[in-house]
């Protein structure tokens, strides 16, 4: 579930919308959480009850008494086939940590500190508190939290900033310029994140339910098993125009600049595709856009466990984001980006309903299939609205057994 910063919480407060039997086996049910089915024992949750829940590709500490019972597992949350079923997450009741919920109020937990945490408010998440990671260590380092240039220099001068004068300051822009015109250094530039960039991360379907009820329209692309990368280019004075390369949350300053693959496969792509080039006559046919991003995904041999048959790599874009405009739609972004040879991700569908799906176990579903890359089981679907403003995801479970269960 994303957090209001769009970023990834791996545990959280959830009420149990449902209990269903799994046929077959006495001591066992299926509790549902939003779209997600979690094995727990019979009789353990009713329907309205508080729990927390541990998200898929996580791990929980070994060093609590409370998880001991995953070590067998190295503490790791997968997606499992158990009673010959599908099992994604792990619920916990509030009392497994020695909390309690508020008296009068059910639905609110009251951890060992006497913190109230409820379920509609960012109180909800625990990622932190409880200690939670990635299960893999590969993602603890690519999608690491970033560090801006204001970040950096707050960093230097941690008194200062708590002052409420200096934290008001830097919830405006301007006020943030002009605390980095006295407090920042020119090394906080270097490698600085690109603030105007927003991260991408998509909502999982299973934690927006209420997406059936939408009568929009939709684009369907596949969902590319890769590396987020992002490139970026802004007008600066004089008519120079700065190029940034990023990962998920690194900015690459220089083509050798270490990543976390055996190569730079960010600026291996920017070079592939010209992305500079592209970039600048963009922003020369757009003059009145400030900036112009570009994001995808870098995929192929050694980025992850599905390689797509390659021994090289290759780039599908997902988005194509201007200053004024916005993130523009997939029809558009794809005319655009063809005309510079950028390719994209593949289309599924160019327009269809969500509203036609029974539930969120048909749209999974329907994320199962082939790849238009090398016809081997694709990762999923990503939903985009037809303007591009709004989208989520759906992994097939299928994968995530094969690949990272």
């Amino acid at each position: 579930m994303l957090n209001k910063n769009q970023e990834r919480e791996l545990a959280y407060v959830v009420l149990i919308d449902g209990i269903e039997p799994i046929p077959g086996y006495d001591r066992v049910e299926h509790a549902i959480v939003g779209g997600w089915r979690v094995i727990v024992q019979k009789g353990q949750f009713n329907v309205g009850d508080p729990a927390i829940y541990f998200e898929i590709d996580s791990r929980v500490p070994s060093d609590k008494e409370c998880f001991a019972f995953l070590e067998k597992r190295n503490y790791k949350i997968k997606t499992l086939k158990m009673c010959k079923t599908i099992s994604q997450g792990l619920l916990m009741h509030p009392s497994d940590f020695g909390w309690r919920t508020m008296e009068g109020q059910p639905d609110v937990i009251v951890d060992d500190e006497n913190n109230y945490h409820r379920v509609d408010e960012e109180s909800r998440f625990l990622t932190k508190k409880l200690g939670v990671t990635y299960a893999d260590d590969e993602d603890n380092v690519r999608k690491a939290p970033s560090v801006d240039k204001y970040k950096k220099m707050a960093a230097r001068h941690p008194q200062l900033f708590k002052k409420p004068w200096a934290r008001w300051m830097m919830r405006h822009e301007w006020g943030r310029k002009v605390m980095f015109f006295f407090f920042g250094k020119k090394k906080d530039k270097k490698n600085g994140w690109p603030i105007w960039v927003q991260k991408t991360d998509e909502e999982r379907v299973q934690n927006m339910p209420w997406i059936l009820n939408d009568k929009e329209d939709w684009i369907a692309t596949e969902k590319i098993d890769g590396t987020s990368t992002t490139f970026t280019m802004k007008r600066g004075k004089f008519g120079k125009k700065s190029f940034y390369v990023c990962s998920r949350n690194v900015c690459f300053d220089t083509v050798d600049k270490p990543c976390y693959y055996d190569s730079n496969v960010y600026w291996e792509m920017a070079k592939k595709y010209n992305i500079f080039d592209v970039l600048s006559k963009m922003l020369d046919k757009n003059p009145s856009e400030e900036w112009i991003t570009i994001q995808g995904e870098t995929y192929g041999k050694g980025v992850q466990r599905r390689e797509y048959s390659m021994d090289d790599h290759d780039f599908a874009a997902f988005n194509l984001i201007f200053s004024t405009k916005g993130r523009v739609g997939t029809i558009e972004m794809i005319d655009t980006l063809s005309q510079y040879n950028v390719p994209c991700v593949p289309v599924i569908e160019k327009k269809m309903k969500i509203n036609q799906f029974e539930n969120v176990d048909a749209i999974l579903n329907y994320a199962e299939g082939n790849s238009q890359v090398d016809g081997q089981p694709r990762e999923g679907i990503v939903f985009r609205s037809i303007d591009g403003s709004k989208s989520f995801k759906a992994v097939s479970n299928s994968f995530l057994l094969k690949y990272h269960g």
